[in-house]
């Protein structure tokens, strides 16, 4: 009966998404992310059918830098940002040139996009400012699309951050409406959900994913993939929990290797015109065995490091892009 489930939902799955392209529903999300090991690479198979059906064969190569780290005064457990707990990082702001800086580097990687990321419940007056100058400088000198994570934002704000030009907005949901307030306790989903949807219907690109690996459930990870596939995001950054010391989640297991990669392919087969990014955790979770989600359903990578983590040399994702013959996306066709 098993096996004759597997087939189902994977013969399902290829006639409703790889033919019609309709996402998985949650109930059938959950039927992917339990599928016994030895099924994982007909899964991921069909995942990197998905994604060049509807997507293309092209990867989008992203850099981030944090223009102000540290000091948050929210408690999101994973994150050793937050002036809450007893972790390592210290606020810190960046200046305009050290931004114009960490943009030519990241150009020159081949990257299309730049985001520029703030450590804040939201941002003030200076952050706004800053931001500001920081885009002026930048397209003075570099030929790059500036994105931007700078928390919860009122509409005025959203307004503003349009009139900059910038390309996309990141702001994660970070797990299911269900599992969030185990996750944050100082603001909720909802509050997250309706900056998104202002960003949304200001016409620039939504970038909104989440962490998995966080102790929540199988069908909670399913849910979050409805979700995320119910608001319609350009991009869907995935991060696999990098449990960092000092925060709430720091003693947090390492997810298995196979537990991300069929996570990859099912949020894939969730989201199949969606950009799906490797972001943090994947260095630690799945080491050598990234190439496997490239080939699974992910089609686009942040390059060098994160906020609060080193992620691998740029070189040595390029090396992997290159050796998997899947071509970066230029940026004259992104503009």
């Amino acid at each position: 009966m098993t096996d004759m489930l597997d087939t189902d939902i994977l013969s399902a799955a290829r006639e409703q998404v790889l033919e019609r392209g309709i996402g998985l529903t949650e109930a059938q999300a959950v039927e992917c992310l339990t599928l016994p090991d030895d099924r994982l690479d007909d899964l991921l198979a069909l995942a990197h059918e998905v994604r060049m059906r509807w997507c293309g064969p092209e990867v989008e190569v992203e850099g981030i830098v944090s223009v102000k780290t540290g000091g948050c005064p929210e408690d999101c457990h994973f994150c050793s940002q937050s002036g809450l707990f007893q972790s390592p990082v210290r606020a810190a702001w960046l200046d305009i040139p050290s931004l114009v800086k960490a943009a030519k580097e990241t150009a020159a990687t081949g990257a299309t996009e730049f985001c520029i990321v703030a450590a804040v419940r939201g941002p003030d007056e200076r952050l706004m400012k800053q931001m500001r100058e920081g885009c002026e400088a930048i397209r003075a000198e570099v030929d790059i699309n500036i994105a931007a994570s700078l928390g919860m934002l009122t509409q005025a704000q959203v307004d503003e951050l349009a009139d900059m030009g910038i390309h996309r907005y990141n702001h994660n949901l970070e797990t299911s409406r269900s599992y969030f307030p185990n996750v944050v306790t100082t603001h909720t989903w909802e509050e997250r959900w309706s900056t998104l949807s202002m960003v949304r219907d200001a016409g620039m690109e939504v970038c909104c994913g989440g962490i998995v690996g966080m102790g929540e459930t199988i069908e909670q990870r399913a849910e979050f993939a409805a979700q995320l596939a119910e608001l319609e995001p350009d991009e869907v950054p995935l991060n696999f929990l990098n449990p960092r010391p000092g925060t709430p989640f720091g003693d947090q297991p390492i997810m298995a290797p196979a537990e991300a990669l069929k996570t990859v392919a099912t949020f894939r087969l969730a989201l199949p015109r969606t950009i799906l990014r490797y972001a943090g955790g994947r260095e630690l979770t799945l080491g050598d065995l990234a190439g496997k989600g490239v080939l699974g359903g992910i089609n686009a990578v942040i390059v060098g490091n994160y906020l609060t983590t080193l992620g691998r040399p740029a070189t040595e994702d390029l090396d992997m892009l290159a050796e998997l013959s899947m071509p970066i996306k230029a940026l004259s066709q992104t503009l």
